[in-house]
């Protein structure tokens, strides 16, 4: 079983312990420079650092590119979109993006999650540390909600915000010297893994009827397990040779499925009567349009990887655990004035979509930092997918919850291992 190591504290101190050139892939969820509906979590971590910077000295390491007592990113998560809160999320988002430059192999990819008000200045950050921005995905759900302030009176009917529907993901690189192919034989990186994460055509309205919140994907073998609605096929094995990964992760959701056409490719049957050369073959000389038809391309919304947002059993594994750490009814921290059991972290991501991300960015038992843990999402993933695992977090409380639910997942793999060497014996029996 892969290892994983949880380092306490500041990202950037952490990060900075870690040699250069020794990690393979970044994939993490940062500070995204908002306050969710006016509290405070989404900066607290940006805050506490800034706080602790105070008391150190100027030219101590743990300071800022530009030496002061203050980091600019004090500022950073609070929700200001003036000029200079932007600057200064941009600012703290080009001091941890150096860091995880430095640490990557030369090749190697980040993958950060962000905000669609924000993303523009954490993409700016993370390529103003050196990185070059590849791509950008997008993960598309259904069950957001509007933080709008509705107006009353003669106003009635007008907000201030839309509904959020998606998150978007920065897709960056590390920049290396010579061809992808030779980076990739020195050190393993620099390539995307696309047969890991191909997807085939699945039927769009067998998903919308069958999907339910409770369904979990095994992306190694393919496969739809557990559920209360069945299973439906789905292949991401390079032997299946499916369909090319897209920069575009949905959650399967009817609302989501709603929004793509019935068939894909267009948004109507192609009558076959346009006047156009290339609508009659007559300048790709493929094939001549067929009235009706599409062409071979099919499927709508199940074209693409999906993914439903955390359901409650992916976010507690682990939780109620028989160990001496976490037993039964462990309140493992108090959130404001209200106790909670179980994992409270307010941003949990869906394990299957960072298996996926991992899987898209990282060499076969490659070693994959997160230095925004959080509720170990990504290091769950990372043992579920056969990666070591480095993850940061300054909350020593969450830090307890990510190492329960990492260490419940290395326990699942074990007993699974177990059960197929088993299953492996009787067969050759």
């Amino acid at each position: 079983m892969k290892q994983h190591r949880v380092l306490i504290g500041d990202c950037i101190e952490s990060m900075r312990t870690l040699p250069d050139n020794s990690i393979d892939s970044v994939v993490t969820d940062p500070p995204y420079g908002i306050r969710f509906m006016g509290k405070s979590w989404d900066g607290q971590d940006i805050e506490s650092r800034a706080a602790y910077r105070d008391s150190m000295p100027s030219a101590d390491l743990a300071c800022g590119a530009t030496g002061g007592h203050r980091s600019i990113a004090a500022e950073a998560g609070k929700y200001d979109l003036t000029p200079g809160g932007m600057k200064a999320f941009q600012s703290f988002t080009l001091e941890w993006a150096t860091e995880c430059l430095r640490v990557l192999k030369p090749g190697g990819h980040l993958l950060s999650f962000a905000a669609a008000r924000t993303y523009h200045h954490m993409a700016v950050g993370i390529e103003m540390a050196g990185f070059e921005i590849r791509d950008q995905i997008m993960w598309v759900f259904g069950s957001g909600f509007p933080k709008s302030h509705n107006l009353k009176g003669d106003h009635q009917g007008w907000g201030t915000a839309l509904k959020p529907a998606h998150e978007p993901i920065c897709v960056a690189r590390k920049p290396f010297s010579g061809t992808v192919a030779t980076n990739m034989g020195k050190w393993g990186t620099g390539g995307l893994n696309i047969d890991g994460c191909r997807v085939s055509a699945v039927d769009a309205e067998a998903l919308a009827k069958n999907w339910d919140r409770d369904t979990t994907v095994d992306m190694r073998g393919g496969r739809f397990v557990g559920g209360k609605s069945g299973s439906i096929a789905m292949t991401a094995e390079a032997s299946a040779l499916g369909r090319w990964p897209a920069n575009l992760i949905h959650d399967g959701s009817a609302e989501v499925m709603a929004l793509f056409p019935s068939q894909a490719g267009a948004a109507a049957p192609v009558m076959g009567t346009e006047a156009s050369a290339a609508s009659a073959g007559l300048i790709t000389g493929h094939r001549d349009r067929v009235a009706g038809a599409f062409h071979n391309d099919s499927g709508s919304a199940a074209r693409f990887f999906y993914c439903a947002k955390t359901s409650r059993t992916d976010r507690h594994e682990g939780m109620v655990n028989p160990g001496p750490q976490f037993k039964m009814g462990t309140t493992l921290r108090k959130v404001e004035t209200t106790e909670t059991k179980g994992n409270n972290h307010p941003t949990v991501k869906p394990t299957d979509l960072m298996a996926y991300l991992l899987r898209l960015v990282t060499p076969p038992g490659g070693v994959a930092l997160d230095p925004f843990m959080g509720s170990g999402s990504t290091g769950k993933a990372a043992m579920r997918e056969g990666f070591e695992f480095i993850g940061c977090e300054i909350d020593e409380q969450y830090a307890a919850i990510a190492r329960a639910r990492i260490e419940f997942e290395v326990l699942r793999q074990q007993e699974q291992k177990v059960e197929s060497d088993q299953l492996d014996l009787f067969a050759t029996a």
